[in-house]
Protein backbone atom coordinates (compact mmCIF):
# COMPACT_ATOMS: atom_id res chain seq x y z
CA UNK A 1 0.00 0.00 0.00
CA UNK A 2 1.39 3.25 -1.49
CA UNK A 3 1.66 6.13 2.03
CA UNK A 4 0.61 9.75 0.99
CA UNK A 5 3.63 11.79 0.50
CA UNK A 6 4.28 15.76 -0.04
CA UNK A 7 0.72 16.88 1.02
CA UNK A 8 1.57 19.43 3.80
CA UNK A 9 0.24 22.11 0.93
CA UNK A 10 -2.72 19.99 0.63
CA UNK A 11 -4.52 22.64 2.79
CA UNK A 12 -6.67 26.10 2.19
CA UNK A 13 -3.83 29.35 2.20
CA UNK A 14 -6.12 30.80 4.96
CA UNK A 15 -5.16 27.48 7.12
CA UNK A 16 -1.55 28.93 6.45
CA UNK A 17 -2.09 32.32 7.41
CA UNK A 18 -3.80 31.20 10.74
CA UNK A 19 -1.16 29.10 11.85
CA UNK A 20 1.29 32.35 11.30
CA UNK A 21 -1.16 34.41 13.27
CA UNK A 22 -0.49 31.92 16.17
CA UNK A 23 2.96 31.58 15.65
CA UNK A 24 3.37 35.43 15.51
CA UNK A 25 1.10 35.76 18.70
CA UNK A 26 2.79 33.14 20.46
CA UNK A 27 -0.78 31.01 20.91
CA UNK A 28 0.55 28.17 18.32
CA UNK A 29 0.53 26.00 21.04
CA UNK A 30 -2.09 26.46 22.90
CA UNK A 31 -4.31 22.77 22.75
CA UNK A 32 -7.84 22.86 20.56
CA UNK A 33 -10.34 20.30 20.09
CA UNK A 34 -11.83 19.95 16.76
CA UNK A 35 -14.92 17.64 15.68
CA UNK A 36 -15.81 17.06 11.58
CA UNK A 37 -19.44 15.98 11.10
CA UNK A 38 -22.13 16.48 8.41
CA UNK A 39 -25.92 18.37 8.77
CA UNK A 40 -27.60 16.70 5.82
CA UNK A 41 -27.79 13.48 4.27
CA UNK A 42 -27.03 13.06 0.78
CA UNK A 43 -29.76 11.68 -1.81
CA UNK A 44 -32.16 12.04 0.31
CA UNK A 45 -31.07 9.08 2.07
CA UNK A 46 -31.74 7.57 5.27
CA UNK A 47 -28.38 7.04 6.22
CA UNK A 48 -24.66 7.55 5.49
CA UNK A 49 -21.22 5.43 5.10
CA UNK A 50 -18.29 6.68 7.37
CA UNK A 51 -14.89 6.35 4.83
CA UNK A 52 -12.08 7.90 3.71
CA UNK A 53 -10.44 7.07 7.47
CA UNK A 54 -7.35 4.95 6.06
CA UNK A 55 -6.14 7.47 3.63
CA UNK A 56 -6.61 10.52 6.62
CA UNK A 57 -4.43 7.91 8.57
CA UNK A 58 -1.10 7.90 5.93
CA UNK A 59 -1.68 11.33 5.18
CA UNK A 60 -0.78 12.31 9.21
CA UNK A 61 1.58 9.29 8.89
CA UNK A 62 3.58 11.64 6.14
CA UNK A 63 2.79 15.11 7.01
CA UNK A 64 5.78 16.88 6.77
CA UNK A 65 6.74 20.41 4.75
CA UNK A 66 9.47 19.95 2.08
CA UNK A 67 12.30 21.99 1.41
CA UNK A 68 10.30 22.74 -1.64
CA UNK A 69 7.27 23.68 0.48
CA UNK A 70 9.20 26.00 2.33
CA UNK A 71 10.44 27.56 -0.41
CA UNK A 72 7.41 27.89 -2.20
CA UNK A 73 5.79 29.83 1.08
CA UNK A 74 8.68 31.52 1.55
CA UNK A 75 7.89 33.68 -1.77
CA UNK A 76 4.25 34.34 -1.06
CA UNK A 77 2.77 38.13 -0.87
CA UNK A 78 2.41 38.18 2.78
CA UNK A 79 6.32 37.49 3.47
CA UNK A 80 6.15 34.91 6.31
CA UNK A 81 8.59 35.48 9.05
CA UNK A 82 11.86 32.92 8.56
CA UNK A 83 11.14 31.94 12.13
CA UNK A 84 7.92 30.69 11.33
CA UNK A 85 9.36 28.98 7.95
CA UNK A 86 11.58 27.53 10.59
CA UNK A 87 8.81 26.11 13.07
CA UNK A 88 7.43 24.47 9.52
CA UNK A 89 10.49 22.63 8.57
CA UNK A 90 10.50 20.97 11.86
CA UNK A 91 6.76 20.49 11.84
CA UNK A 92 5.10 17.06 12.57
CA UNK A 93 1.50 16.06 13.83
CA UNK A 94 1.85 15.14 17.98
CA UNK A 95 -1.88 15.75 18.17
CA UNK A 96 -4.73 12.74 19.03
CA UNK A 97 -7.19 11.32 16.56
CA UNK A 98 -10.17 9.98 17.31
CA UNK A 99 -12.59 8.33 14.71
CA UNK A 100 -15.88 6.30 13.90
CA UNK A 101 -14.54 3.35 11.90
CA UNK A 102 -14.71 3.00 8.08
CA UNK A 103 -18.49 1.05 6.98
CA UNK A 104 -19.55 2.59 10.28
CA UNK A 105 -23.47 3.82 9.20
CA UNK A 106 -23.35 7.19 10.44
CA UNK A 107 -26.01 10.32 10.70
CA UNK A 108 -26.05 14.01 10.69
CA UNK A 109 -24.79 16.17 13.46
CA UNK A 110 -22.68 13.22 15.08
CA UNK A 111 -18.98 13.65 15.34
CA UNK A 112 -17.39 11.26 12.70
CA UNK A 113 -13.62 12.80 13.62
CA UNK A 114 -12.21 14.25 16.54
CA UNK A 115 -8.90 16.09 16.37
CA UNK A 116 -6.91 17.04 19.68
CA UNK A 117 -3.71 18.88 19.54
CA UNK A 118 -1.82 22.38 19.67
CA UNK A 119 -3.81 24.51 16.94
CA UNK A 120 -1.08 24.92 14.75
CA UNK A 121 -1.36 21.26 13.71
CA UNK A 122 -5.47 20.88 14.08
CA UNK A 123 -5.80 23.98 11.73
CA UNK A 124 -3.35 22.54 9.11
CA UNK A 125 -4.99 19.64 8.67
CA UNK A 126 -8.94 20.24 8.06
CA UNK A 127 -8.95 21.00 4.98
CA UNK A 128 -7.20 17.47 3.80
CA UNK A 129 -9.14 15.59 6.27
CA UNK A 130 -12.40 17.22 5.26
CA UNK A 131 -11.43 16.47 1.45
CA UNK A 132 -10.98 12.73 2.43
CA UNK A 133 -14.07 12.04 4.50
CA UNK A 134 -16.30 14.33 2.32
CA UNK A 135 -15.49 12.24 -0.79
CA UNK A 136 -15.54 9.09 0.59
CA UNK A 137 -17.81 9.17 2.33
CA UNK A 138 -20.32 10.19 0.01
CA UNK A 139 -19.30 7.14 -2.42
CA UNK A 140 -19.50 4.32 0.15
CA UNK A 141 -23.07 5.91 0.75
CA UNK A 142 -24.36 6.10 -2.76
CA UNK A 143 -22.80 2.73 -3.70
CA UNK A 144 -24.66 1.08 -0.36
CA UNK A 145 -27.69 2.39 -1.71
CA UNK A 146 -27.11 0.74 -5.18
CA UNK A 147 -26.06 -2.43 -2.88
CA UNK A 148 -29.45 -1.89 -1.32
CA UNK A 149 -31.46 -1.97 -4.49
CA UNK A 150 -29.27 -4.38 -6.63
CA UNK A 151 -29.44 -7.22 -3.20
CA UNK A 152 -27.79 -10.34 -4.62
CA UNK A 153 -26.83 -9.23 -7.85
CA UNK A 154 -23.33 -8.58 -8.95
CA UNK A 155 -22.21 -5.01 -8.84
CA UNK A 156 -19.06 -3.75 -10.84
CA UNK A 157 -17.78 -0.49 -10.47
CA UNK A 158 -16.69 1.32 -13.72
CA UNK A 159 -16.33 4.79 -13.41
CA UNK A 160 -12.83 5.91 -13.64
CA UNK A 161 -12.75 7.51 -17.36
CA UNK A 162 -15.48 9.55 -16.00
CA UNK A 163 -13.93 10.40 -12.22
CA UNK A 164 -12.67 13.60 -11.82
CA UNK A 165 -9.19 12.48 -11.88
CA UNK A 166 -7.14 9.72 -10.86
CA UNK A 167 -7.53 10.23 -6.82
CA UNK A 168 -10.91 9.87 -7.32
CA UNK A 169 -11.37 6.90 -8.85
CA UNK A 170 -8.76 5.12 -7.10
CA UNK A 171 -10.11 5.71 -3.62
CA UNK A 172 -13.95 6.19 -5.32
CA UNK A 173 -13.34 2.46 -6.34
CA UNK A 174 -12.17 1.78 -2.61
CA UNK A 175 -14.97 3.24 -0.98
CA UNK A 176 -17.46 1.51 -3.52
CA UNK A 177 -15.83 -2.12 -3.11
CA UNK A 178 -16.57 -1.00 1.33
CA UNK A 179 -19.93 -0.48 0.80
CA UNK A 180 -20.88 -3.75 -1.33
CA UNK A 181 -19.77 -3.83 -4.76
CA UNK A 182 -18.64 -6.92 -6.04
CA UNK A 183 -15.42 -5.75 -8.02
CA UNK A 184 -13.31 -2.26 -9.42
CA UNK A 185 -12.48 -2.50 -13.53
CA UNK A 186 -9.62 -0.19 -12.08
CA UNK A 187 -6.16 -2.16 -12.34
CA UNK A 188 -4.33 0.21 -10.18
CA UNK A 189 -6.97 0.34 -7.08
CA UNK A 190 -7.03 -3.68 -7.74
CA UNK A 191 -3.36 -3.81 -7.73
CA UNK A 192 -2.95 -0.60 -4.36
CA UNK A 193 -5.96 -2.39 -2.29
CA UNK A 194 -6.64 -5.89 -3.33
CA UNK A 195 -10.13 -5.44 -5.07
CA UNK A 196 -11.06 -7.84 -7.82
CA UNK A 197 -10.62 -6.78 -10.98
CA UNK A 198 -13.14 -7.31 -13.81
CA UNK A 199 -13.18 -6.08 -17.19
CA UNK A 200 -15.27 -7.93 -20.97
CA UNK A 201 -13.81 -5.83 -24.12
CA UNK A 202 -14.87 -2.42 -25.96
CA UNK A 203 -17.23 -1.89 -29.09
CA UNK A 204 -13.53 -0.66 -30.42
CA UNK A 205 -12.46 -4.55 -30.42
CA UNK A 206 -15.82 -5.72 -32.57
CA UNK A 207 -15.47 -3.10 -35.05
CA UNK A 208 -11.92 -4.30 -35.30
CA UNK A 209 -13.00 -7.29 -37.00
CA UNK A 210 -14.25 -7.30 -40.68
CA UNK A 211 -17.68 -9.44 -38.75
CA UNK A 212 -18.53 -9.31 -35.26
CA UNK A 213 -18.52 -13.57 -34.78
CA UNK A 214 -14.57 -13.56 -36.03
CA UNK A 215 -14.22 -10.68 -32.99
CA UNK A 216 -15.83 -12.84 -30.48
CA UNK A 217 -14.03 -16.12 -31.38
CA UNK A 218 -10.34 -14.25 -31.64
CA UNK A 219 -11.41 -13.00 -27.94
CA UNK A 220 -12.71 -16.40 -26.65
CA UNK A 221 -9.09 -17.87 -28.41
CA UNK A 222 -7.51 -15.18 -26.17
CA UNK A 223 -9.12 -15.68 -22.92
CA UNK A 224 -11.01 -19.13 -22.91
CA UNK A 225 -11.45 -19.11 -18.88
CA UNK A 226 -13.02 -15.44 -18.55
CA UNK A 227 -15.31 -14.99 -21.55
CA UNK A 228 -17.58 -12.07 -22.06
CA UNK A 229 -19.31 -10.80 -24.99
CA UNK A 230 -20.16 -7.07 -25.73
CA UNK A 231 -23.11 -7.93 -28.03
CA UNK A 232 -25.06 -4.29 -29.14
CA UNK A 233 -22.17 -3.14 -31.42
CA UNK A 234 -24.60 -4.16 -34.24
CA UNK A 235 -27.54 -5.59 -33.61
CA UNK A 236 -28.24 -7.40 -30.01
CA UNK A 237 -30.83 -9.54 -30.56
CA UNK A 238 -30.12 -10.31 -34.05
CA UNK A 239 -26.06 -10.67 -34.56
CA UNK A 240 -24.79 -9.73 -30.98
CA UNK A 241 -26.50 -12.13 -29.32
CA UNK A 242 -26.91 -15.19 -31.77
CA UNK A 243 -22.72 -14.66 -32.37
CA UNK A 244 -22.35 -15.12 -28.75
CA UNK A 245 -24.59 -18.49 -28.70
CA UNK A 246 -22.77 -19.89 -31.41
CA UNK A 247 -19.07 -19.06 -29.62
CA UNK A 248 -20.56 -20.29 -26.36
CA UNK A 249 -20.96 -23.99 -28.04
CA UNK A 250 -17.82 -23.89 -29.42
CA UNK A 251 -16.39 -23.49 -25.89
CA UNK A 252 -18.70 -25.68 -24.65
CA UNK A 253 -17.09 -28.66 -26.92
CA UNK A 254 -13.64 -27.72 -25.58
CA UNK A 255 -14.80 -28.12 -21.87
CA UNK A 256 -15.12 -24.38 -21.58
CA UNK A 257 -17.96 -22.10 -21.00
CA UNK A 258 -19.46 -18.85 -21.85
CA UNK A 259 -19.63 -16.87 -18.75
CA UNK A 260 -21.65 -14.06 -19.81
CA UNK A 261 -23.19 -11.44 -21.90
CA UNK A 262 -22.95 -7.76 -21.97
CA UNK A 263 -25.71 -4.88 -22.80
CA UNK A 264 -24.65 -1.38 -22.73
CA UNK A 265 -27.35 0.20 -24.99
CA UNK A 266 -30.93 -0.03 -25.62
CA UNK A 267 -33.98 -1.35 -23.62
CA UNK A 268 -32.25 -2.88 -21.11
CA UNK A 269 -35.06 -4.57 -19.92
CA UNK A 270 -36.53 -5.97 -23.10
CA UNK A 271 -33.35 -6.57 -24.28
CA UNK A 272 -31.99 -8.55 -21.54
CA UNK A 273 -35.38 -11.00 -21.08
CA UNK A 274 -35.04 -11.86 -24.85
CA UNK A 275 -31.59 -11.92 -24.74
CA UNK A 276 -32.23 -14.72 -21.34
CA UNK A 277 -35.00 -16.54 -23.60
CA UNK A 278 -32.32 -17.13 -26.13
CA UNK A 279 -29.62 -18.13 -24.03
CA UNK A 280 -31.92 -20.54 -22.11
CA UNK A 281 -33.51 -22.10 -25.24
CA UNK A 282 -29.63 -23.60 -26.20
CA UNK A 283 -28.89 -24.50 -22.61
CA UNK A 284 -26.94 -21.56 -21.36
CA UNK A 285 -28.84 -20.99 -18.34
CA UNK A 286 -25.78 -20.48 -16.31
CA UNK A 287 -24.54 -18.12 -18.61
CA UNK A 288 -24.95 -14.54 -16.62
CA UNK A 289 -26.34 -11.08 -18.41
CA UNK A 290 -24.02 -8.11 -17.31
CA UNK A 291 -25.68 -4.52 -17.75
CA UNK A 292 -23.98 -0.76 -17.91
CA UNK A 293 -25.03 2.59 -19.72
CA UNK A 294 -25.45 5.18 -16.99
CA UNK A 295 -27.07 3.09 -14.05
CA UNK A 296 -27.82 3.97 -10.57
CA UNK A 297 -30.12 2.55 -7.74
CA UNK A 298 -33.39 4.46 -9.97
CA UNK A 299 -32.38 2.89 -12.71
CA UNK A 300 -31.39 -0.17 -11.17
CA UNK A 301 -34.95 -0.02 -9.37
CA UNK A 302 -37.11 0.64 -12.53
CA UNK A 303 -35.42 -1.84 -14.34
CA UNK A 304 -36.16 -4.63 -11.54
CA UNK A 305 -39.67 -3.37 -11.62
CA UNK A 306 -39.72 -4.14 -15.57
CA UNK A 307 -38.99 -8.16 -14.85
CA UNK A 308 -35.59 -7.04 -16.76
CA UNK A 309 -33.68 -10.15 -16.69
CA UNK A 310 -29.68 -9.04 -15.36
CA UNK A 311 -27.84 -10.57 -13.61
CA UNK A 312 -24.79 -8.16 -12.88
CA UNK A 313 -24.68 -3.97 -12.74
CA UNK A 314 -21.71 -2.46 -14.28
CA UNK A 315 -22.09 0.88 -12.48
CA UNK A 316 -19.49 3.90 -13.25
CA UNK A 317 -20.32 7.68 -14.14
CA UNK A 318 -23.39 7.75 -11.55
CA UNK A 319 -21.60 6.24 -8.92
CA UNK A 320 -18.05 7.81 -9.24
CA UNK A 321 -19.08 11.31 -9.41
CA UNK A 322 -22.43 10.71 -7.24
CA UNK A 323 -24.09 12.88 -9.82
CA UNK A 324 -27.11 13.56 -7.71
CA UNK A 325 -25.09 15.28 -5.29
CA UNK A 326 -21.85 15.73 -5.67
CA UNK A 327 -20.70 16.93 -2.55
CA UNK A 328 -21.16 15.59 1.10
CA UNK A 329 -20.71 19.30 2.76
CA UNK A 330 -19.01 18.01 5.63
CA UNK A 331 -17.46 20.56 8.52
CA UNK A 332 -14.93 20.54 11.01
CA UNK A 333 -15.39 22.89 14.05
CA UNK A 334 -13.93 24.00 17.45
CA UNK A 335 -15.73 22.54 20.06
CA UNK A 336 -12.66 23.58 22.60
CA UNK A 337 -9.56 25.14 23.49
CA UNK A 338 -7.33 25.90 26.33
CA UNK A 339 -8.27 28.55 28.92
CA UNK A 340 -5.69 30.71 30.73
CA UNK A 341 -4.19 29.22 33.95
CA UNK A 342 -3.48 25.38 34.45
CA UNK A 343 -5.71 22.95 36.03
CA UNK A 344 -4.68 21.99 39.43
CA UNK A 345 -2.61 19.27 38.01
CA UNK A 346 -1.05 21.02 36.06
CA UNK A 347 -2.98 19.87 32.57
CA UNK A 348 -3.95 22.77 30.12
CA UNK A 349 -7.36 23.68 31.30
CA UNK A 350 -9.73 23.48 28.03
CA UNK A 351 -13.18 25.34 28.07
CA UNK A 352 -16.25 24.52 25.30
CA UNK A 353 -16.59 27.07 22.47
CA UNK A 354 -19.37 27.49 20.81
CA UNK A 355 -20.56 28.95 17.29
CA UNK A 356 -23.75 31.04 16.71
CA UNK A 357 -25.54 31.64 13.55
CA UNK A 358 -28.69 33.07 12.29
CA UNK A 359 -28.88 29.52 10.35
CA UNK A 360 -30.24 27.54 13.35
CA UNK A 361 -28.70 24.33 12.03
CA UNK A 362 -25.12 25.98 11.94
CA UNK A 363 -25.23 26.56 15.44
CA UNK A 364 -22.32 24.12 16.88
CA UNK A 365 -22.80 21.56 20.20
CA UNK A 366 -20.12 22.69 22.01
CA UNK A 367 -17.35 20.02 24.18
CA UNK A 368 -15.58 17.44 23.64
CA UNK A 369 -18.33 14.66 22.73
CA UNK A 370 -18.31 10.76 22.64
CA UNK A 371 -21.03 8.80 20.61
CA UNK A 372 -22.95 5.46 21.81
CA UNK A 373 -24.93 3.44 19.35
CA UNK A 374 -27.95 2.17 22.09
CA UNK A 375 -28.73 -1.45 20.57
CA UNK A 376 -32.04 -2.67 22.21
CA UNK A 377 -30.37 -5.92 23.80
CA UNK A 378 -33.89 -8.07 23.07
CA UNK A 379 -33.73 -7.17 19.08
CA UNK A 380 -30.29 -6.89 18.75
CA UNK A 381 -31.04 -3.44 16.55
CA UNK A 382 -30.25 0.22 17.18
CA UNK A 383 -32.60 2.08 19.25
CA UNK A 384 -30.72 4.92 18.62
CA UNK A 385 -27.49 7.55 19.07
CA UNK A 386 -26.07 9.16 22.35
CA UNK A 387 -24.04 12.36 22.11
CA UNK A 388 -22.89 12.78 25.45
CA UNK A 389 -19.64 15.03 27.10
CA UNK A 390 -15.98 13.30 27.92
CA UNK A 391 -15.69 15.23 30.41
CA UNK A 392 -18.01 14.83 33.24
CA UNK A 393 -20.08 12.50 31.97
CA UNK A 394 -20.49 8.85 32.53
CA UNK A 395 -20.70 6.43 29.46
CA UNK A 396 -24.01 5.32 29.24
CA UNK A 397 -24.03 1.43 31.10
CA UNK A 398 -27.59 -0.27 30.35
CA UNK A 399 -29.39 1.63 32.74
CA UNK A 400 -32.56 3.92 32.34
CA UNK A 401 -31.73 6.68 29.76
CA UNK A 402 -33.47 9.42 28.41
CA UNK A 403 -33.45 10.31 24.87
CA UNK A 404 -34.37 13.68 23.72
CA UNK A 405 -34.58 15.43 20.27
CA UNK A 406 -31.78 17.86 20.47
CA UNK A 407 -34.44 20.89 18.74
CA UNK A 408 -37.53 19.81 19.57
CA UNK A 409 -36.95 18.76 23.29
CA UNK A 410 -40.55 17.73 23.97
CA UNK A 411 -39.96 14.36 21.63
CA UNK A 412 -38.57 12.46 24.49
CA UNK A 413 -38.53 8.88 25.57
CA UNK A 414 -36.61 6.34 28.36
CA UNK A 415 -34.70 3.35 27.43
CA UNK A 416 -33.59 0.40 29.28
CA UNK A 417 -31.86 -2.41 28.44
CA UNK A 418 -29.29 -2.08 26.24
CA UNK A 419 -25.88 -1.80 24.53
CA UNK A 420 -23.84 1.56 24.15
CA UNK A 421 -21.27 0.94 21.45
CA UNK A 422 -18.77 3.34 21.77
CA UNK A 423 -18.33 4.88 17.92
CA UNK A 424 -15.36 7.01 18.42
CA UNK A 425 -12.29 5.06 18.49
CA UNK A 426 -8.71 6.17 19.17
CA UNK A 427 -6.49 6.49 15.82
CA UNK A 428 -3.57 8.49 17.15
CA UNK A 429 -2.13 9.09 20.27
CA UNK A 430 0.15 12.48 21.42
CA UNK A 431 1.46 11.61 17.72
CA UNK A 432 1.48 8.16 17.76
CA UNK A 433 -0.95 5.46 15.73
CA UNK A 434 -2.58 3.23 18.45
CA UNK A 435 -4.73 1.58 15.77
CA UNK A 436 -4.00 -0.75 13.85
CA UNK A 437 -6.24 -0.44 10.84
CA UNK A 438 -8.49 -3.61 9.60
CA UNK A 439 -8.09 -5.53 6.02
CA UNK A 440 -10.48 -3.82 3.59
CA UNK A 441 -11.91 -7.26 3.79
CA UNK A 442 -12.72 -6.90 7.16
CA UNK A 443 -14.12 -3.19 6.58
CA UNK A 444 -16.44 -4.63 4.33
CA UNK A 445 -17.74 -7.52 6.10
CA UNK A 446 -17.98 -4.82 9.38
CA UNK A 447 -20.27 -2.62 6.91
CA UNK A 448 -22.39 -5.58 6.07
CA UNK A 449 -22.78 -6.23 10.05
CA UNK A 450 -24.03 -2.67 10.66
CA UNK A 451 -26.60 -2.72 7.91
CA UNK A 452 -27.62 -5.86 10.05
CA UNK A 453 -28.11 -3.37 13.50
CA UNK A 454 -30.86 -1.45 11.85
CA UNK A 455 -34.20 -1.95 10.86
CA UNK A 456 -35.57 -2.02 7.27
CA UNK A 457 -37.19 1.89 7.57
CA UNK A 458 -34.13 3.55 8.27
CA UNK A 459 -32.18 1.57 5.18
CA UNK A 460 -34.91 2.09 2.44
CA UNK A 461 -34.34 4.12 -0.45
CA UNK A 462 -37.52 5.87 -0.94
CA UNK A 463 -39.06 7.97 2.35
CA UNK A 464 -36.28 6.40 5.08
CA UNK A 465 -37.41 6.32 8.47
CA UNK A 466 -35.85 9.69 10.62
CA UNK A 467 -32.81 7.43 12.77
CA UNK A 468 -32.90 9.19 16.28
CA UNK A 469 -29.36 11.40 17.30
CA UNK A 470 -30.20 12.65 20.96
CA UNK A 471 -27.93 14.43 23.21
CA UNK A 472 -26.97 14.42 26.27
CA UNK A 473 -29.07 16.54 29.16
CA UNK A 474 -25.78 17.61 29.83
CA UNK A 475 -24.48 18.48 26.54
CA UNK A 476 -27.94 20.32 25.96
CA UNK A 477 -28.05 22.19 28.92
CA UNK A 478 -24.66 23.24 27.84
CA UNK A 479 -25.40 24.36 24.97
CA UNK A 480 -28.24 25.90 25.70
CA UNK A 481 -26.16 27.94 28.60
CA UNK A 482 -24.00 29.27 25.86
CA UNK A 483 -26.23 30.04 23.64
CA UNK A 484 -28.33 32.59 26.45
CA UNK A 485 -25.17 33.64 27.48
CA UNK A 486 -24.39 35.20 24.32
CA UNK A 487 -27.86 36.22 23.18
CA UNK A 488 -27.90 37.89 26.70
CA UNK A 489 -24.68 39.82 25.90
CA UNK A 490 -26.14 41.34 22.51
CA UNK A 491 -28.82 42.53 24.11
CA UNK A 492 -27.23 44.29 27.08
Amino acid sequence: MQTTTGMALHTDKYQINMMYAHWVNGTHNKKTVFEAFFRKLPFGNGYAVSAGLERIVHYIQALRFEEDDIAYLGEQEENYDPGFLEELRRFRFTGSLFAVREGTLVFPNEPLLRVEGRVFETQLIETALLNFMNYQTLIATKASRIKQIAGEDGLLEFGTRRAQEADAALWGARAAYVAGFDATSNMLAGKMFGIPTKGTHAHAWVQSFAEEEEAFERFAKALPGQVTLLVDTYDTLSSGVPNAIRIGKKLREQGKRLQGIRLDSGDLAYLSQQARIMLDAEGMEDVAIVASNDLDENTILNLKAQGAKIDTWGVGTQLITAADQPALGGVYKLVAREADGPQGDGAPRMEPTIKISGNPEKVTTPGRKDVYRIVDRKTGKAIADYICLTEGEKAPTGERLKLFHPVHSYLQKYVEGYDALPLLEAVFKDGEQVMELPALEEIRLFHKRQLALFWPQYLRKLNPEHYRVNLSETAWELKMSMIHAHTASETE
